[in-house]
């Protein structure tokens, strides 16, 4: 909910103060506009690197919906707490269970580090370049979109070899109703994939996790 992240963003905030101390300038005694600037600049960073978080679990949100769209699910649509909107079975699933496995392989631990590190690489009280974010965000979008597409490359496969046999059979028995048969066939076959890949997948998009963080989030 919105207070336990308010609440964990200040607890987080305290125990951060003292290490940063000396990173941090004094208050400005310049005018409000002074202060006011230098609030500005923390926010456009904190909105950065949370963005750059964000666009790389976004990859498994991507994958998800495209599974949908092969496997016959893209419809049935739930709520999806990490991005507050709607989303597929399996675009709820894989980003529920990135998040779990993000907690679960210490990630998290990184993503807060490099909170800290961002002061000695983003000195405050220095308007941050804004070109520079850009490109970076432009690459992390290119990199969330490519994982997603190597993450659903399995169902991709399958779904195209699966839509052409159904082509086929479709001219060599027209009188047969393709349609009617290849639904439940569709939804089963999804099924089946998932089953066998999702580990393949996860463990694929942790890799691919974790590298982003090492090459957007951590400074060392």
């Amino acid at each position: 909910s919105p207070q336990v992240r308010l609440l964990f963003a200040l607890s987080f905030s305290i125990i951060v103060t003292p290490i940063v101390q000396d990173q941090v300038p004094a208050i400005p005694t310049a005018g409000i506009m002074t202060i006011v600037l230098l609030i500005a600049a923390e926010i456009l960073v904190g909105v950065f690197l949370g963005a750059m978080v964000r666009i790389m679990v976004a990859a498994l949100s991507t994958a998800g919906m495209i599974i949908s769209v092969i496997t016959g699910f893209a419809n049935a649509l739930l709520f999806k707490p990490g991005l507050d909107d709607q989303g597929s079975l399996q675009s709820v699933l894989l980003t529920m269970l990135g998040t779990l496995l993000i907690f679960e392989t210490d990630l998290h631990h990184v993503m807060l580090a490099g909170v800290v590190e961002s002061y000695q690489v983003f000195r405050p009280g220095v308007m941050p370049e804004i070109g520079d974010f850009s490109q970076m965000i432009a690459r992390a979008v290119a990199d969330s979109f490519i994982l997603a597409m190597k993450l659903a490359s399995p169902f991709l496969v399958i779904g195209t070899t699966f839509y052409a046999l159904l082509g086929l059979l479709a001219r060599l028995m027209p009188q047969l109703q393709v349609f009617f048969l290849a639904m439940p066939l569709q939804i089963l076959l999804g099924l089946i994939v998932l089953l066998i890949t999702i580990q393949a997948i996860m463990t694929t998009f942790l890799g691919d996790f974790s590298d982003g963080l090492t090459r957007f989030i951590s400074f060392n």
